[in-house]
């Protein structure tokens, strides 16, 4: 049979006739996946990758699955199970194109649901895609007519891009594959959902959006108030709106902490991408604890509706149904993301983690404290910002207060080119912004938590950051009534609520002493005019001195706002933050001027000197043997936050105790996944293990949904969070 007179998809209860078929499915995926690969010269390898797609779909097996589970079965059709109609396209371009062009196509037509492929069958067994191919040589032996059919439709291949290069095959492959895979799933959601294809889009220009930024920052100026702070501010800002026109490619924002980096950004992200026609910005953020900030500050500015969340933290009653498609394929002007999401789905073989990878051609990443990347994974990630740069259209601009160093790293790690910076002269920018004097202990000598204690209660304002939840546990009992806590055994919605308090009393001028955990220590817009610090690595001295006189009150006084550093009773946990404060201890005897950004070019240069391994062994993975690439064997090791060894824990926080009841007699939706990400507590899976078996937790289910966990005996307090430390339990500490 023709093309014509097989189908793509059914619709349940509906004539024949009204169904789609395979010609029209095929036809309108390449048109649109061939629209979307215009930006990297890539158009005919999707046009022939969407017409492969689903060839497979032309066997008799899959026409009779579509009767059969649409009530229309013929009882001569008796297969059962789900019918395979990817290997056979890939099959077909292997054997009708050279290896290399074949194979790039195989990847994107066997993977088109299930995920990129690995070739090799070493660590993925019959996903592999040398498997798959021996599967398809089989199934396209059925469809010989639409094989030659398609085979008349299909573009001459001879050579990809001229910029694609075994380094950064595996890059393009992906872009490819997000190109095919959001048109197929667009032209499918037009067909089946109509109504729901027809919320995706409407969103404002950058044109419009920079009016609405330019009508915000005025009114912002004009109502500031005079102070050193303010003044510097505006300074920044008009660097970024100079910087904006400059080429496009890789920029830093060396800005200290409380200079409107923000902002300032989003200034340089919106005139910038005016100026040469990107199509979104994409604000990069560390950590869910602090993106809320910023999507509040965004959004007050543009319209809740041109800002899109995605992040697993996200409040659902912040969720609409265009808001919700927009996070599946980032088509939107302004995405608001974290690290883990923006950078595991650069090197992910999902197709729902891949899918938004093309919207990221011609864009402006803003990727805030860019410090925060995990040294582990430094190799690909500045492998990653190279191939952006340089071939996709992207413009990244790395904002911090504490940059990285990463052009001048020490072999054997790669560097990336000079960033040019956006700041004329940061080091007189940091003199005329500084507001705190840090205080360093005279030697490095342990100081016992109640000593730190009887500092602290000397001060009526005063924030102290530790590095462990039990460091922060046990200093704050040996604090006065009132004093709060805050750390990661507290659930989102917890510490959301008490942030938001500890900012209105500190605006009110009210006495409020705190202990916490590092998660104050990135973004959070808060103000006290004394700070201690246990040590740790220059880069988190530098954030939390950001959270002390941050606007610059204590300076119109004359004064300037205390940092403390001590050595608390234990070093650092191993690892990452125990190098950061050797880094750290290795400097101090000679001196260090918290207030110059060239301290933390030393301070990178030793710390990552200190590493073992960035990354490595994701050459062997991606680049070694290409176009033999181990797709997914690279994705489930690619993780910037190590999820192996922790367990999310639903607790009655709240509103939680109502969405963990709904959990358990409606199984997990999607409504109630999102509602309790709110009320989660992640502890290490050791520790979780332990408290199921005695009962202090306890499975959602009867061990029906494993990894589903609720709070059992253990209790909730409203001053401690899950209070792991009760009675004589003994657990391992923490970061946050």
């Amino acid at each position: 049979m023709m093309l014509s007179d097989l189908y793509a998809h059914s619709l349940p209860n509906t004539l024949k006739l009204n169904w789609q078929r395979l010609s029209d499915h095929l036809k309108q995926v390449a048109e649109m996946a061939s629209e979307f690969s215009r930006a990297f010269q890539s158009e005919d390898w999707c046009w022939n990758a969407a017409w492969l797609h689903d060839l497979g779909k032309a066997d008799d097996a899959f026409q009779a699955y579509l009767l059969r589970e649409n009530g229309l079965d013929d009882s001569q059709y008796d297969a059962t199970g789900r019918v395979n109609h990817s290997s056979a396209g890939a099959s077909f371009a292997e054997q009708k194109h050279d290896r290399y062009v074949g194979r790039t196509l195989a990847y994107l037509v066997a993977g088109h649901h299930a995920g990129l492929p690995d070739w090799s069958a070493a660590d993925t067994g019959n996903a592999a895609l040398e498997v798959r191919l021996r599967e398809g040589d089989v199934n396209l032996q059925r469809i010989t007519a639409a094989a030659g059919e398609v085979s008349a439709l299909l573009r001459h291949l001879v050579k990809p891009p001229a910029f694609v290069k075994p380094d950064n095959y595996h890059f393009w492959v992906r872009f490819l594959y997000s190109c095919l895979v959001d048109a197929d799933f667009l032209d499918t959601e037009a067909f089946m959902q109509p109504g729901q294809s027809a919320g995706r889009g409407q969103f404002a220009d950058m044109a419009q959006l920079k009016a609405a930024f330019d009508q915000h920052m005025m009114g912002l100026v004009q109502n500031a108030a005079p102070s050193l702070v303010n003044q510097i501010r505006r300074e920044v800002l008009e660097a970024c709106r100079n910087a904006a026109k400059q080429p496009c490619g890789l920029f830093s924002l060396t800005v200290p902490t409380g200079g409107g980096k923000t902002l300032s950004a989003m200034a340089f992200a919106l005139d910038h991408a005016v100026q040469y026609k990107k199509q979104r910005i994409i604000y990069v953020i560390p950590y869910t604890s602090i993106i809320e900030q910023t999507a509040e500050v965004l959004s007050s500015i543009f319209g809740a509706d041109q800002v899109i969340e995605h992040h697993s933290n996200l409040d659902p009653e912040r969720e609409t149904p265009r808001s919700s498609l927009a996070a599946e394929n980032w088509d939107a002007p302004i995405i608001i993301t974290t690290n883990v999401q923006f950078f595991e789905s650069l090197f992910a073989a999902r197709s729902s983690r891949c899918r938004k990878l093309h919207n990221i051609v011609n864009s402006v990443v803003i990727l805030d404290e860019a410090q925060l990347l995990p040294p582990e994974l430094l190799t690909p990630c500045i492998s990653a910002f190279d191939i952006l740069t340089k071939h996709y259209g992207v413009t990244i601009v790395l904002s911090t207060a504490t940059q990285p160093a990463l052009s001048t790293l020490p072999p054997p790690l790669p560097c990336l080119p000079k960033p040019t910076e956006i700041v004329p002269d940061p080091p007189a920018l940091y003199r005329k912004l500084q507001r705190t004097a840090f205080v360093f202990p005279a030697c490095l000598k342990n100081a016992p938590l109640d000593a730190v204690a009887q500092e602290l209660v000397k001060h009526p304002q005063v924030l102290c950051i530790v590095n462990t939840r039990r460091d922060c546990y046990d200093l704050h009992k040996l604090m006065p009534e009132g004093t709060v806590h805050l750390s990661a055994v507290m659930c989102g919605e917890h510490r959301s609520q008490l942030i938001a308090n500890i900012k209105c009393v500190l605006k009110a001028g009210e006495p409020i002493r705190v202990v916490s955990t590092q998660l104050v220590e990135a973004g959070v817009d808060i103000d006290f005019p004394v700070v201690y610090r246990a040590l740790a690595g220059l880069d988190s001295l530098a954030q939390a001195a950001g959270r002390c006189n941050r606007e610059g009150r204590l300076n119109d006084q004359g004064l300037l706002g205390e940092v403390h550093v001590f050595v608390p009773p234990e070093p650092a946990p191993r690892g990452l933050l125990l190098k950061g404060e050797n880094t750290t201890r290795v400097l101090l005897p000679a001196g260090v001027d918290m207030h110059s950004p060239g301290i933390f070019d030393q301070f990178f240069q030793l710390f990552y000197a200190g590493v073992n391994d960035t990354g490595s062994q994701y050459r062997n993975w991606l680049i070694r043997d290409a176009p033999d690439v181990q797709f997914r064997t690279a994705a489930m090791e690619f993780k910037l936050i190590g999820d192996s060894a922790q367990r999310p824990v639903f607790v009655r926080y709240g509103d939680g105790n109502q969405w963990i009841e709904r959990l358990r007699h409606s199984g997990p939706t999607r409504d109630i996944m999102r509602h309790l990400q709110r009320y989660t507590v992640n502890l290490p899976r050791r520790m979780a293990d332990d408290m199921l078996n005695d009962g202090r937790l306890a499975y959602v289910n009867d061990q029906k949904a494993p990894d589903m966990v609720v709070q059992g005996r253990l209790k909730y307090d409203a001053r401690y969070g899950l209070d792991i430390y009760c009675g004589s339990l003994q657990v391992e500490d923490l970061i946050i």
